[in-house]
């Protein structure tokens, strides 16, 4: 599943593999196409690499949450509250708050 952006962003990453940003980009591509098991891949892979880029987490859990495997959103959720505590990224941190406790009202 390709269009011309995720073209020009795979070339990109072959420059750049472990570049968080392009690796960021494609998972959201892939996620905007319905591919949801390469959206996941390219988190993980991204959680790897850059483990305190932070918006990954947001996304990644609410991706888990889409396809309701509500204690994978969950876990990743308190991973990146944790990463965002230690970024001192008072944003991110609440959003990702706001998120797990919502899933969990959920319950």
């Amino acid at each position: 599943m390709t269009n011309s952006r995720l073209t020009k962003l795979m070339t990109f990453l072959q420059d750049s593999p472990d570049d968080s940003f392009i690796l960021f980009a494609i998972a959201k591509e892939h996620e905007k196409l319905g591919a949801i098991r390469e959206a996941f891949d390219y988190y993980e892979k991204l959680t790897g690499v850059d483990p305190d880029y932070v918006g990954t987490y947001y996304h990644l859990g609410k991706l888990h949450e889409e396809e309701e495997a509500t204690a994978e959103a969950l876990a990743v959720y308190q991973k990146g509250i944790e990463i965002a505590k230690k970024i001192k990224d008072q944003h991110a941190l609440s959003e990702l708050m706001n998120a797990k406790m919502n899933l969990e009202m959920e319950l």
